[in-house]
């Protein structure tokens, strides 16, 4: 890949109205996961899970007829219903698009859990890839709102 590196740093916070080990725990579970997080055109499917310190997922994700990328989750931190640190590459046809370093940050509230994400990542693709990071995490939040109140 001979596309000059970008660089971006995406904060997304969301409030639900769900106790925090409710919104944990679908972070937690894979298949969960694979319900709420992709867009409502695309598909998640996981190859192999072990959320876990040290531990690795493997998944494909992409339009529903051709899921063409790749991706893989490395947890370096989890800290159970209050932070997950986590890095992460995708890639397509052989090629690396993207490596990013993220941080899930979880609060309990009087009326719910709060969830702060911080994305860290660096495209090799293009800036276009910074806007389809924040997109897609945005877009992911607002359907497991969704998915907690039984809409999705």
């Amino acid at each position: 890949m001979n596309e000059k590196p970008h660089h971006g740093m995406i904060t997304l916070e969301h409030s639900y109205r769900a106790p925090l080990e409710r919104v944990f725990s679908e972070f937690a579970d894979p298949v969960a996961r694979a319900r709420w997080s992709p867009p409502s055109n695309d598909v998640l499917i996981y190859d192999e899970t072990n959320f876990r310190a040290g531990g690795r997922d493997i998944f494909r994700c992409g339009p529903r007829n051709d899921p063409k990328f790749r991706g893989e989750t490395l947890y370096h931190l989890i800290v159970p219903n209050k932070r997950i640190v986590s890095s992460e590459t995708l890639d397509a046809d052989g090629q690396r698009l993207a490596v990013s370093l993220n941080t899930l940050d979880f609060e309990s509230t009087n009326e719910g859990t709060n969830l702060k994400l911080t994305v860290q990542v660096v495209s090799l693709a293009g800036a276009e890839m910074i806007k389809a990071y924040e997109s897609g995490n945005k877009s992911a939040l607002e359907n497991l709102s969704r998915h907690l109140t039984g809409n999705l």
